[in-house]
């Protein structure tokens, strides 16, 4: 049974304990929940890839809430590393940074480049601080199923399989973080999130594109955290629409029990379940809302979840993250290279 702290100092000083004896801890970021161990210790770190069924070639990120654990994981940190680091952490910023001798091949799945982000929110960076442990923290889900932003939402994947979660409540952004390589010219981006490609850039001078992988590529051969094909995805087959109009059409033509991902303020026939995602037009609602929805969706036992896709927007990355992620779960299962 896994243990469900408040985050109260008694509780994190428990969790802080578990860690240092090499278990797993859920615990709240500003993205989405994390789930953490010693990045240190090679054990606890392949407990993360059990409890999670992850495959060992998919790389972690590490987490860290100073500057003394930031020298403990990277061995280098360049001129415009630090620029992204000034201006964005603590944040939803992940850096693929020249990993230190102490970050093993379990974490990197052995690159030579480490994924380090320094989050905001306030009990992770309490829960590393008291641990005194850089923490390794893929999301606390089962692999591919859908990111978790209630402490319900970890239980319910991971209960038993993890000794404890810290319910710091809903998590802020609702999306992963900002992956990026800033070793590279032009910076490259491998996964979009709430820290924009026109932000990189305007920090640094330096030019950025977004990584587009090869289709026939193999997972293992991935460069980073987050550029898997399928993911995010819930177990019920889901199916996306461009249009509210598009939307009715397959409503009306459904020959199978279907499920909606219904925007706030878009009116459809009351008829099929549906689940109220946030306004149209307002992204952060979108990217806030997303995961809890699509779990929602999944519990109510359709045979297909119809969703509409955000448009992409220029300037708007977090708008094009979610697109990302719900482009992502809607890869058919059979394409599913990650499983």
């Amino acid at each position: 049974m896994t243990l469900r702290l408040d985050c109260s100092a008694q509780s994190i000083a428990i969790a802080a304990t578990l860690l240092r004896n090499g278990g797993l801890v859920a615990m709240p970021t500003e993205t989405v929940y994390g789930l953490a161990a010693n990045a240190l210790d090679a054990s606890a770190v392949g407990s993360i890839f059990a409890a999670k069924g992850r495959p060992h070639w998919d790389p972690l990120i590490v987490h860290i809430a100073s500057t003394a654990m930031l020298n403990k994981v990277a061995a280098e940190i360049s001129a415009t590393a630090q620029l992204l680091a000034d201006a964005f952490w603590p944040g939803p910023l992940t850096m693929l940074l020249p990993r230190a001798e102490g970050i093993g091949d379990s974490v990197t799945a052995g690159r030579a480049l480490v994924g380090v982000r320094w989050p905001q929110h306030p009990v992770a960076q309490t829960l590393i601080l008291a641990a005194e442990l850089p923490l390794a923290a893929p999301s606390a889900n089962r692999f591919g199923h859908i990111s978790p932003s209630t402490a319900a939402h970890v239980l319910h994947d991971l209960d038993g399989r993890i000794d404890a979660v810290l319910d710091g409540g809903p998590t802020g952004i609702g999306v992963e973080s900002t992956v990026l390589d800033p070793n590279t010219t032009p910076i490259t981006i491998y996964r979009q999130g709430a820290v924009s490609a026109a932000d990189v850039e305007r920090v640094t001078g330096v030019p950025v594109q977004l990584f587009q992988p090869e289709p026939n590529r193999s997972p293992q051969s991935l460069p980073s955290p987050g550029v898997g094909i399928r993911h995010y995805a819930p177990r019920t087959p889901l199916r996306l629409v461009e249009s509210r109009s598009e939307l009715l059409e397959e409503i009306a033509a459904a020959s199978q029990p279907v499920a909606v991902l219904r925007p706030q303020d878009w009116a459809i026939p009351t008829d099929p379940p549906q689940v109220s995602w946030g306004a149209w037009d307002d992204t952060a609602q979108l990217a806030h809302g997303l995961y809890a929805a699509l779990r929602e969706l999944d519990r109510i036992g359709s045979s297909l979840i119809l969703a509409p896709l955000p448009d992409a927007r220029a300037g708007d990355d977090l708008r094009s993250a979610v697109r990302d992620r719900l482009l992502k779960a809607a890869m058919p299962a059979e394409d599913d290279r990650q499983s």
